[in-house]
């Protein structure tokens, strides 16, 4: 049980620090500053604080993925990993 509310807390804080930083990153970048992607019919701008936002993100749901394969690892014996 120990082992549950510990992962549940570490994915709660990565969670959490993951939107704390793409809100601060999508607040703080303008939206006129971006990545143009030029098409043959069509030019597509992506501005760097929608890039940051999914960034962050990503690597939330990244790390999520990691810890909780991490603990099934874990609870099926495989104690390498410590």
């Amino acid at each position: 049980m120990g082992l549950s509310v510990q992962l549940a807390f570490r994915i709660a804080i990565v969670w959490a620090a993951g939107f704390l930083i793409a809100a601060i990153v999508r607040a703080l970048l303008p939206e006129t500053a971006g990545i143009t992607l030029t098409g043959r019919q069509t030019t597509l701008m992506v501005p760097f604080s929608r890039v940051g936002f999914w960034t962050c993100l990503l690597a939330a749901l990244t790390v999520t993925g990691l810890v909780v394969i991490r603990a099934m690892l874990a609870d099926i014996g495989w104690n390498t990993l410590r």
